[in-house]
C-alpha cells in the first residue's frame, strides 16, 4: 500500500474508535490510562462466561511455528501452546486487562524459593498432574526439556536456560546421554535451578515453554512439533500440517491442579491455509458455524473500516495493546550496513507515518521512538533523536554523502507476507534517498527460521520483540546482545550487533540489586543503542480481533501480545457450533 492511499481511511479510523495514538501507553486515549472508551470490550470479557462443551474453530492463514515447548518463544503461538497443551512452573493469571500479567504457580506450589543470593532456584511440583495417558508428570520431565532445548537440531526457542545456567556453556542438549548439573531433581517433584549469577526475575522466566515437561521416552527430535505430548487440559487428536490441527479433551487433566485454565469447548480444530481477507470476511458476516469460530490472526488494515462500518461487528472487536515494537534491523555486520553513519541514514529516511498508514493508521499503531514499548518507560516512550514521523530525508542524504554512498545503494528485506504492505512503505520512503529496496516474502509459518538463518538472510529484516515480562532485561539483551548470536535459529539480534560496550554494560545492569536503578538503568541503555543505529523502531501495534458471535470468554491477553487468551475462551450456546 502507498504511504498516502489511506491517509482518509486512517483518520476515519482514528475517529471512529476514539484511539488517538494507542500504543501501550495509552497517553492520547480519552481517559488517560490506555483504554479506549469506544471499545466497549477493553479490559473485559466479551460474551459473558462461557458454557461447558461444543467445538471451538479458530480461522488460520498459516500453521504453527512451533508446538515443540522445546522451540516456542512465538507470542501468540506461545499462548496456544501453554494454554492447552502443556503447563510449565509458573504462568500467567487468565484474566482480562493488567491482571493478566501477574504471575500465579502452575505445575509448580509456588512461585520459587530462591537462595545463594537469587543464584539458586527451588520448585516443588503439585500432586496428582498428569499427561494424556494417565502418567504423573515429573521434575525429571520437565529438567529433560529445559536440556533438550539446547539441541541444535531443535533451534528457535526460549534461550533464558542458555544465558542463566551454571554449567551451560557448550552443552548440546541430552542426545548422548549428558546432563545438566546446574538442575538437580532430589525427588520426583523437586526441582532445584543452579543459576551462574543472580537472577532475581527467574520465576518470571519458567512461564516459557521450555519450563514445561516433555518424558524422554516420548521425545521425537524434531517431529515431536508434529504432536507434543499433553500434560494441559487438552491433546492433540489430529494435525495435518498446514491444513487442520484437532484437540480434543485429555482425560486426565484435573482442575483441581489447575487454578488458570477452564477448557469450556470439547474440542478445538484449527482451520489453516485460509486467506486473510478470506477469515476477515466470515469474521464479520459471523454466519452460521463461523458465529463459534475466532481468528487466529489480527485484522487485516484493509478489513478494519468494514468492522467500524458495522455496529454488531464493532460489538464483537478486541483491540488489546501487543506491547511490542516493531523494527527494521539492520545486518551490522556486512556493508554498507557496518558503517554506522549508513545505518543513522536509514534511520532518518524511514518514513513512520507512512508505515503507519499502511498498517491501518493511528487507530491500532502507535509510532515507535525507542526499541522497549512504552509499558517499560512507565507510560510514554522518550523521543532522544526527535526525528520527525515523516522523516527527514535531507538529513539522510547527508549522511550518505558522508558514509561515501551519496547515490546510496540497492539492498533487499525480507518481511513475513502479512508485512509486505508496511514493506512498500518502506521501500518507498528509503528510495526518496538512492536506496533501492527489494523486498522478499515468506510465510509467517517459515518467516523466523528464515531470518534466523545469518548466513543466507538479506540485509535487512522488519520483525518485533515483545518483553516476556515487564522488565527491560527481556528486550535489549535478546534484540542486541551478540553473544547470543547463532548462526541458524537466531532469534532477537536480527541486527548480528555485536558491540563490546553495550554488553559490558548490559552485565552490569543484570548485577544491579535495586530494581528502580536497573529500570533506569535499561532506559538510558535503550538510548545509546538507537545512537548507534543498529536498528530503527517503527511502531507499537494492537491486536484487533473480531471474534464470532457465540464467544464467550474472550479477551487480549496483554502478557501474550493482545493475543485472545485460550485458557477462558468457549460458547455461549455449544449447540450452535459444528459437531
Amino acid at each position: 500500500m502507498n504511504k498516502r492511499t489511506s491517509t482518509a481511511f486512517a483518520v476515519s479510523l482514528a475517529t471512529a474508535l476514539a484511539l488517538g495514538a494507542a500504543g501501550c501507553s495509552g497517553t492520547n486515549s480519552a481517559d488517560g490510562r490506555g483504554r479506549n472508551p469506544a471499545l466497549a470490550h477493553q479490559g473485559a470479557a466479551i460474551g459473558g462466561t462461557p458454557k461447558r462443551g461444543g467445538t471451538l474453530t479458530v480461522l488460520s492463514n498459516q500453521d504453527f511455528d512451533h508446538l515443540d515447548p522445546a522451540r516456542n518463544w512465538v507470542m501468540n503461538t506461545m499462548d496456544f501452546g501453554t494454554r492447552l497443551l502443556y503447563r510449565t512452573l509458573v504462568t500467567y493469571q487468565a484474566a482480562p486487562g493488567t491482571k493478566g500479567g501477574r504471575l500465579v504457580p502452575d505445575l509448580a506450589t509456588d512461585l520459587g524459593t530462591s537462595s545463594n543470593g537469587a543464584k539458586t532456584w527451588t520448585f516443588h511440583l503439585k500432586k496428582g498432574v498428569r499427561y494424556e495417558d494417565g502418567t504423573p508428570v515429573t521434575a525429571q520431565d520437565i529438567k529433560y526439556n529445559v536440556e533438550r532445548s539446547f539441541s541444535p537440531d531443535l533451534p528457535g526457542g526460549s534461550d533464558y536456560a542458555a544465558r542463566y545456567l551454571a554449567g551451560a556453556d557448550g552443552y548440546k542438549g541430552p542426545a548422548d546421554g549428558k546432563h545438566l548439573d546446574s538442575i538437580k531433581t532430589p525427588d520426583d517433584r523437586t526441582l532445584v535451578f543452579e543459576l551462574r549469577k543472580p537472577f532475581a526475575e527467574f520465576p518470571n522466566a519458567t512461564v516459557m515453554p521450555t519450563f514445561a515437561p516433555v518424558p524422554q521416552k516420548r521425545d521425537t527430535g524434531p517431529r515431536y512439533d508434529n504432536r507434543p505430548f499433553s500434560s494441559g487440559p487438552y491433546k492433540i487428536a489430529s494435525y495435518e500440517r498446514g491444513t487442520r490441527l484437532v484437540l480434543v479433551r485429555n482425560p486426565h487433566w484435573d482442575p483441581r491442579t489447575d487454578a488458570v485454565r477452564k477448557a469450556y469447548p470439547d474440542r478445538l480444530v484449527v482451520v489453516m491455509g485460509l486467506k486473510p481477507n478470506q477469515i476477515d470476511d466470515r469474521m464479520i458476516a459471523d454466519q452460521g458455524a463461523d458465529a463459534s469460530a475466532v481468528p487466529w490472526y489480527a485484522l487485516r488494515p484493509e478489513s478494519a473500516a468494514k468492522v467500524l462500518s458495522n455496529a454488531e461487528a464493532r460489538r464483537r472487536l478486541l483491540a488489546e495493546s501487543m506491547n511490542c515494537t516493531d523494527m527494521v534491523q539492520m545486518d551490522t555486520g556486512r556493508a554498507p550496513f557496518d558503517n554506522v553513519t549508513v545505518r543513522q541514514a536509514v534511520q532518518y529516511a524511514l518514513d513512520k507515518d507512512a508505515i503507519l498508514t499502511a498498517s491501518g493508521g493511528p487507530a491500532f499503531n502507535d509510532p515507535s521512538t525507542a526499541y522497549m514499548p512504552a509499558a517499560l518507560f512507565g507510560g510514554r516512550q522518550p523521543d532522544t533523536l526527535k526525528i520527525p514521523a515523516t522523516g527527514a530525508p535531507a538529513k539522510a542524504r547527508r549522511l550518505l554523502k558522508e558514509a561515501g554512498k551519496p547515490d546510496g545503494f540497492a539492498t533487499e528485506i525480507t518481511v513475513s507476507s502479512g508485512d509486505k504492505g508496511r514493506a512498500e512503505a518502506i521501500q518507498e520512503s528509503l528510495a526518496k534517498v538512492g536506496i533501492k529496496v527489494t523486498i522478499n516474502t515468506v510465510d509467517p509459518s517459515a518467516f523466523y527460521a528464515t531470518i534466523g538463518d545469518t548466513k543466507n538472510r538479506t540485509p535487512l529484516v522488519y520483525t518485533g520483540w515483545c518483553p516476556d515480562y515487564a522488565s527491560g532485561s527481556t528486550f535489549l539483551p535478546f534484540v542486541f546482545d551478540g553473544r547470543y548470536i547463532k548462526e541458524k535459529g537466531n532469534t532477537g539480534n536480527h541486527s548480528l550487533f555485536r558491540d563490546r560496550p553495550t554488553m559490558r554494560r548490559m552485565d552490569e545492569i543484570a548485577a544491579m540489586t535495586d530494581a528502580r536503578r536497573a529500570n533506569e538503568a535499561w532506559q538510558r541503555l535503550d538510548g545509546e543503542i538507537l545512537a548507534k543505529a543498529p536498528a530503527v523502531p517503527v511502531l507499537v501495534r494492537r491486536w484487533p480481533l473480531v471474534v464470532g458471535g457465540n464467544i464467550a470468554g474472550a479477551y487480549g491477553q496483554t502478557s501474550y501480545g493482545g493475543q485472545l487468551d485460550y485458557a477462558t475462551v468457549g460458547l455461549k450456546d455449544p449447540s450452535k457450533s459444528q459437531s
